[in-house]
């Protein structure tokens, strides 16, 4: 739970403001833009409890905040189906829900002080939407650390015109685990403000944390599905067969890389969309991003592993095709990463000339421990602005020297002139990139960087419409 001392002491050192974090200004106090009701008939109705669970982690038993199992529950329809989705808070604080990826109307997206109302403890909301573009999405809080806790879940979206070319399909969720097994993530957000301050401001700029790729924290276990690799999670399959791979990295702090012992893997969609296939012995995948591939299984056990960049342990599950014991090594080398990847035909945008143009600079420090957007943390800027219908260009910079996933609500961007369509891109220590976006979904939409401690330490923006 959080301290309140210690928290006073961070946002006494960054001004009076907005608290800061995945929660986005989660005062209910604040104006909430109103509710607009799809049309349509409701083709699922769907219900989510958020709730305290003990879990078994391999043998381990944690006390984790779930939406019933860990992931939660799966939400699967197919594009262009209306949706309505009750969520009950059990828990004893308020909670929230963003549907990661789905660029559905501002007011379901599920910000709390920004599009949707936080849901008190106690009480419920129903979010009421049409499922737009076909992919692989997710689901988790926007409420201070609580996606560091066990609250996530696969929200996958089927193209009804799209040919099944392969034979089984598997979810993979990844994550770092702390929760119910290691420090509270309040309080491994606590510590790393209070060390910052005793450092006094020794290491601006660098946020160098466990490495450059390693994040800010260290965590006791990495999960696949929820479990360990003492108790992984097992697909029976036969050999010759083709596996349709959805990897989803939920985790808080932590890149993985991932790759099949003894395949290669066919990369064709990353954050929902087709890419030009590549093959691929490893890929890597940032917080909050996702990665379809395809594996034509071979005979025997072979371990699906992410390795966390920077970190000690690894996470596990076995494709099996036959008996015998799981091969886990991968072959040495580069993980394909989404600048080798470029857009297949269908995922492009228009080509057009972008009518307005905002740069990004990333940057922070780990003493104190802030982390800023344009040099302010979130709540001491003025938010991003487009008009409806302009083509926007994003210039994004990391002036520090760790990775941020850079995530935008509520819309996708085509990376460089003919890379990835995504919603979430991971930016290398002092790299640059520029994306673009087509301004048509209207409303307050958060960009963040999907470390969750980033953004709770304020490395969050706005994009606003005007009108």
């Amino acid at each position: 739970m959080p301290n309140p001392i210690t928290r006073r002491r961070f946002l006494a050192a960054l001004g009076a403001g907005t608290a800061l974090g995945l929660a986005a200004c989660t005062s209910t106090k604040q104006a909430v833009t109103a509710t607009a009701t799809p049309t349509g008939p409701v083709r699922q109705e769907v219900t989510l409890r958020a709730g305290i669970q003990e879990v078994d982690l391999g043998g381990r038993t944690a006390s984790a905040w779930t939406f019933g199992t860990l992931p939660g529950p799966a939400i699967r329809a197919t594009a262009g189906d209306r949706l309505r989705i009750t969520v009950h808070n059990d828990l004893p604080e308020e909670t929230s829900v963003h549907w990661h990826g789905l660029a559905i109307p501002n007011p379901m997206d599920g910000v709390p002080g920004v599009t949707t109302p936080a849901i008190a403890a106690g009480t419920q909301f129903t979010y009421d939407f049409v499922v737009p573009d076909p992919g692989t999405h997710w689901f988790h809080p926007h409420t201070g650390l609580q996606l560091d806790t066990g609250l996530y879940a696969p929200f996958i979206v089927d193209d009804a015109a799209e040919a099944g070319r392969y034979d089984a399909e598997w979810v993979l969720v990844l994550d770092d685990w702390t929760q119910g097994v290691g420090r509270e993530p309040q309080r491994i957000f606590d510590d790393l403000v209070a060390a910052g301050e005793q450092r006094g401001g020794m290491m601006h700029m660098g946020g160098m944390g466990m490495g450059m790729d390693g994040g800010d924290v260290s965590y006791p276990m990495y999960l696949i599905n929820g479990r360990p690799p003492n108790d992984p999670d097992v697909l029976r399959v036969k050999p010759g067969q083709r596996i349709r791979l959805r990897i989803i990295n939920a985790g808080a702090d932590t890149i993985f890389t991932v790759g099949v012992a003894g395949h290669t893997m066919r990369v064709t969609h990353t954050d929902g969309y087709p890419v030009l296939p590549v093959t691929a012995d490893l890929l890597q995948i940032g917080m909050g991003e996702r990665y379809d591939v395809l594996v034509d299984v071979g005979d025997g056990a072979f371990g699906v592993v992410a390795q966390p960049a920077g970190k000690n342990g690894q996470a596990l599950a076995v494709l099996r095709s036959a008996s015998g014991d799981t091969a886990t090594d991968l072959p040495p080398g580069y993980p394909v990463t989404a600048d080798a990847l470029h857009a297949d035909p269908s995922a492009m945008l228009p080509r057009a000339e972008a009518q307005t143009t905002h740069d990004l600079v990333f940057s922070g420090s780990m003493a104190p421990y802030v982390w800023t957007i344009n040099g302010a943390a979130y709540g001491h800027a003025k938010p991003l602005t487009v008009s409806p219908g302009e083509r926007v260009r994003l210039r994004l910079a990391n002036m520090s020297m760790m990775s941020h996933p850079i995530h935008l609500h509520g819309h996708t961007f085509g990376v460089g002139r003919d890379g990835p369509r995504k919603d979430t891109l991971l930016l290398p220590p002092m790299a640059r990139a520029e994306v673009e976006l087509v301004a048509d979904n209207p409303g307050r939409w958060m960009l963040h960087c999907h470390n969750a401690y980033h953004a709770e330490a304020g490395m969050m923006t706005r994009l606003d419409y005007t009108t």
